[in-house]
């Protein structure tokens, strides 16, 4: 009556169609002590590295790469649907990986050199820098218009607190102690490479903000998941109806040697 089966089922996801490249600051002033996470002061990158995971999280269907970047870009992980690995390398991004400064330009044009060959129906990176451009080899304006020629939108996000900002440093004993740093973050240029690529640029100012400016990027770059269901059954009723009728004709037998 409850008609049981056995069998398997298959449920296919396909990818969405939008391929995301993060560019991450990962330059000494990424180190400054202006923001906060579950309550405790803490620097800049732990709190990119924190909200960039959840991001990644809550887009499954993406492919998404990552790019670090301070005195020159280094590609951390290629476009990829692996997040699990994207995450590890998230995880082991930290500042002084490479030679200081902050290379902005030529960070959008390693993301648009990974990107311009793919065929997805959207491509974008998401720049986040604490800085002004002051190395690499590309003017950050030029390397917005070979993202606009490619069609890929540049998201930026210009991260830290106005003014100045708590930054640990090395003294000469070897002591580690905090000092005030001014914070210099080129808004105008960032504003206008977002402009040109049909994006937009975001100023987070703490923890919250950061994670709102995600959010709402998350939900402009939103995608349609395809899905497909296959299943295959094998009815097995048919072997319970057969083994109750053995049982029905052994009780009426028994049932009958039974009567005088």
């Amino acid at each position: 009556m409850a008609r049981p089966q056995w069998g398997n089922t298959k449920t296919e996801v396909e990818a969405s169609g939008i391929d995301i490249l993060l560019a991450v600051d990962v330059s000494g002033s990424m180190q400054a002590m202006d923001f906060e996470l579950k309550g405790r002061n803490v620097d800049r990158l732990t709190v990119v590295k924190a909200v960039v995971k959840k991001f990644i999280e809550e887009r499954p269907n993406d492919r998404i790469g990552l790019v670090a970047f301070a005195g020159r870009p280094y590609m951390v992980c290629p476009l990829t649907l692996d997040h699990d690995w994207l995450q590890l390398r998230l995880d082991s991004l930290e500042t002084g990986m490479i030679e200081d400064g902050t290379a902005i330009g030529s960070a959008i044009v390693a993301g648009v050199n990974r990107l311009r060959d793919q065929e997805a129906k959207s491509r974008i990176v998401i720049l986040l820098t604490d800085g002004v451009n002051n190395s690499g080899k590309a003017a950050p304006l030029t390397a917005a218009e070979a993202a606009e020629t490619m069609k890929i939108k540049v998201y930026t996000i210009g991260a830290g607190r106005r003014g100045v900002a708590p930054m640990p440093i090395i003294d000469q004993l070897g002591r580690k102690r905090m000092v005030r740093a001014q914070v210099d973050i080129d808004e105008k240029t960032l504003g206008k490479i977002a402009e040109m690529t049909g994006a937009r640029y975001f100023r987070a100012t703490d923890t919250k903000s950061l994670e709102k400016i995600y959010e709402e990027i998350n939900a402009m770059e939103a995608t349609t998941r395809k899905i497909k269901h296959f299943a295959r059954y094998r009815e097995l009723f048919s072997w319970l109806v057969f083994a109750a009728l053995v049982l029905l004709g052994v009780e009426l037998f028994v049932s009958r040697r039974r009567l005088p």
